[in-house]
């Protein structure tokens, strides 16, 4: 991982400025801005062109492309950390957020389930089940639960024991409840929720390492993805979220059209740290909403977003207390 001192760069001339972003567009490692003071207008092709940009809480950054920070040095310093423990997932995240920004879901879910199980089958996510060790997969009865009333369509994720961990189950069950409303006009709206106080704690670990052929396990996680259908309706949905949203819950709360927080509620992306990236649609749908910048420093960081910080970013469009 590199950094970029973009106070040096105050002063630079627009030909070395497009110079350098060319170099770091077509760089393998990621490139990581610092920023103790806002950058100028003519510095703007540099700055879009790196990984993400560390800012300092007293820089101005009303766009993407600068994530705000207490201190933008020490967050390098632990960015990197992640980068020389997870080279692998590191970069082909960085790789994966310069692609799928441009293309259309279908096409950038199919770029994210080809490196998700590419990963799979790597050491660092080998390292990380060995340090995990082994767990049991439990036996679910019904994992999501729908109700109809007129023109909504309710589904409640329903496995309040396990924090709504996101299963193989959950998901075919996920999927044919939203077919319902894909295949029906007379369903106006979706409202899909978590029962519990959770919302969705992410992929069940219990489940994580169990494929046995990585390519099947590209082609189902592409064809019977929920988030598929969630973005197909994604003007009729709304997703009500308490708790934590991790993973797989944000990553597929976001390609919804609309998206209410409770105030209490946090978002999380820990794939990296697995030796994973974001297997549930992030990488397509999280920087559609707070733009690649972002995105990868919550993927490559693994921070906390609180509710409030969610909206300012736009990763959420309400924050209610939807429960009283």
């Amino acid at each position: 991982m590199e950094q970029v001192d973009l106070d040096d760069w105050h002063t630079a001339d627009p030909t070395r400025v497009a110079e350098a972003a060319a170099r770091v567009a077509d760089s393998l490692p990621l490139t990581i801005g610092i920023a103790t003071r806002r950058p100028p207008e003519r510095l703007r092709p540099l700055v879009q062109a790196l990984t993400l940009t560390l800012a300092g809480p007293q820089v101005d950054s009303p766009g993407h492309e600068l994530v705000p920070v207490a201190d933008p040095w020490k967050a390098f310093a632990a960015l990197a950390e992640v980068g020389d423990r997870h080279p692998q997932a590191t970069v082909t995240l960085g790789r994966l957020l310069r692609q799928t920004p441009s293309l259309t879901t279908l096409d950038g879910l199919a770029a994210e389930a080809a490196a998700y199980s590419m990963l799979l089958g790597g050491n660092e996510f080998a390292a990380w089940l060995a340090e995990r060790g082994p767990r049991a997969v439990l036996a679910d009865g019904e994992c999501v639960r729908l109700s109809r009333d007129g023109g909504r369509l309710s589904i409640l994720l329903d496995r309040p024991a396990r924090r709504n961990a996101f299963a193989f189950r959950m998901r075919e069950e996920l999927y044919d409840a939203l077919e319902v409303a894909a295949l029906d006009d007379s369903v106006e709206e979706v409202e899909l929720a978590g029962a519990g106080p959770v919302f969705c704690s992410g992929g069940d670990l219990a489940e994580f390492g169990t494929a046995r052929d990585l390519v099947a396990a590209y082609l189902v996680r592409l064809d019977r993805a929920p988030w598929r259908l969630i973005d197909r309706l994604r003007d009729r949905v709304t997703v009500r979220v308490r708790g934590a949203a991790v993973g797989a819950g944000i990553e597929m709360a976001a390609f919804a059209g609309r998206v209410v927080a409770s105030p209490g509620a946090f978002f999380q992306l820990p794939e990296v740290r697995m030796g994973l990236v974001p297997g549930a649609g992030g990488t397509v749908s999280v920087p559609r909403r707070i733009g690649r910048w972002r995105a990868a420093w919550l993927m490559l960081s693994g921070a906390r977003l609180d509710a409030g910080t969610a909206l300012r970013w736009g990763l959420v469009d309400e924050v209610d207390d939807h429960d009283r």
